[in-house]
């Protein structure tokens, strides 16, 4: 199975090196695409020289701060085109522990089309985080689960690996989600489209280097689009 590992970056230049040291020892055969939103830390640099000492890197460069989803968008068609049999979801800032991987990888060859990384599942769990962040992360959670009528325990997380068939299937520029949303209409799309979603449980490590890319514009994205996406899917318009 072809993997490829993506993962967008905004001012990762300090995680970045970590990160692929971190995922080519547990998956060596992975090709890892990172997608920069024109850091002004020079991360796109930084993963350009990396790409020219190992081909297993891929960079693509993008203009601006354009959101996670839009990225994530790029990347999966870059995917698709480049005939990839799996893409794995993962954040630059060290969250996503691979360890996990094999994990995910043995989820997808059982028969799971998407497999999602869940801290809130037995044996999955957070680490660094206060009593707010605890809070706001599982009620969101459960405000999405019952408003979208799902039983995904885990519909905010953005540790996921896909099969190819999964996102040639979705409408993929029909997305209309850019911050933390995006996980969840990608998962919701692909349950409305008959794919089985499987929750693995994870260690999510909160990060240590840099700055949290959640806002209150993300947040306020996020109430409204579970919404949205409910009523697209009564009017057989998801």
């Amino acid at each position: 199975m072809s993997l490829l590992i993506v993962t967008p970056t905004y001012n990762e230049a300090d995680n970045l090196p970590t990160f692929i040291e971190g995922v080519q020892a547990v998956v060596p055969e992975a090709d890892i695409l990172v997608v920069d939103d024109n850091s002004p830390d020079g991360t796109g640099e930084l993963a350009e020289r990396m790409a020219t000492k190992d081909s297993r890197i891929k960079v693509i460069h993008r203009s601006g701060k354009l959101g996670i989803g839009s990225a994530y968008i790029e990347a999966f068609h870059w995917a698709l085109r480049n005939d990839y049999d799996a893409v794995a979801q993962m954040d630059t800032d060290l969250s996503h522990d691979p360890k996990h991987l094999p994990a995910f990888l043995e989820a997808l060859a059982e028969g799971a089309d998407v497999v999602l990384g869940s801290r809130n599942i037995p044996g999955g769990k957070v680490e660094g985080w206060g009593p707010t962040r605890h809070f706001v992360s599982k009620g969101g959670s459960l405000y999405s689960r019952m408003i979208l009528g799902l039983g995904v325990r885990d519909l905010t997380g953005g540790y996921k690996v896909w099969k190819k068939e999964a996102l040639q299937a979705l409408d993929l520029d029909a997305v209309q989600s850019e911050g933390y949303s995006f996980q969840i209409e990608m998962t919701y799309r692909a349950i409305r489209k008959g794919f089985k979603v499987k929750e693995v449980p994870i260690t999510f490590i909160d990060r240590r280097v840099g700055q949290s890319k959640m806002s209150k514009a993300i947040f306020k994205e996020a109430v409204f689009m579970v919404w949205k996406l409910r009523f697209m899917a009564a009017s057989n318009r998801l």
